[in-house]
């Protein structure tokens, strides 16, 4: 299926959303509650039709394609911290990709878990700590592990801890539909210009 460069930008930009709001845990144990649902929204999409609608819409990955749109025009002010988690996630989704067996596992996980959303809302202590609990008997053991840097006392929280691992379960979701729309190392380096010239029409 042929995917514009407007898809592959909101794909991206998923990654970036995701890994923005772990930091924002892991330092201060808050983050906005609309772009953490936005994110673990696209983790129960199953049947939507274009990139657009996995995400709800633009504006509900907003915050994310901003934090593209920084990185990639203001390298020397990079965050670092964000970054590492976007390379490791992308890591991680080629690693996942290839196991087929633990794809279907995760997506039959993340079916039950929605069956329970009549009982336990999305963003639910229970719902939190199920993604949690997924994301570390799936993706945590394909290794390399992400290592989460941050303030001790709001990471060793059980909540925070779900809900980082939660956020990164929805990072991977998106890594794959990026790897899905043609997106590659490769490519966004060679491609940058495209992604910038992207973010700036999505943004105005």
């Amino acid at each position: 299926m042929y995917h514009t460069k407007f898809d592959q930008t909101l794909a991206l930009a998923g990654i970036y959303q995701s890994a923005s709001l772990v930091k924002q845990i892991a330092n201060t144990g808050m983050a906005n509650s609309a772009h953490i649902d936005a994110c673990l929204e696209t983790l129960f999409r199953f049947d939507a039709n274009t990139v657009e609608e996995v995400y709800g819409s633009v504006a509900d990955v907003m915050p994310g394609i901003k934090m593209l749109h920084k990185h990639l025009t203001d390298r020397n002010n990079q965050d670092i911290e964000i970054t590492k988690y976007v390379i490791s996630l992308i890591m991680l989704e080629r690693k996942l990709s290839s196991n087929a067996v633990m794809m279907d596992d995760i997506q039959k996980r993340l079916k039950a878990i929605e069956e329970n959303f009549e009982f336990f809302s999305l963003n639910h202590e229970n719902t939190f700590t199920k993604l949690g609990e997924l994301y570390k008997e799936t993706i945590s053991t394909l290794g390399p592990k992400i290592i989460v840097s941050g303030e001790q006392p709001h990471l060793s929280n059980d909540r925070n801890a779900s809900k980082v691992r939660a956020l990164l379960l929805a990072g991977i979701r998106s890594a794959v539909l990026w790897k899905q729309c043609g997106g590659s190392r490769w490519q966004f380096i060679l491609g940058r210009k495209a992604y910038i010239n992207e973010c700036e029409k999505l943004i105005s």
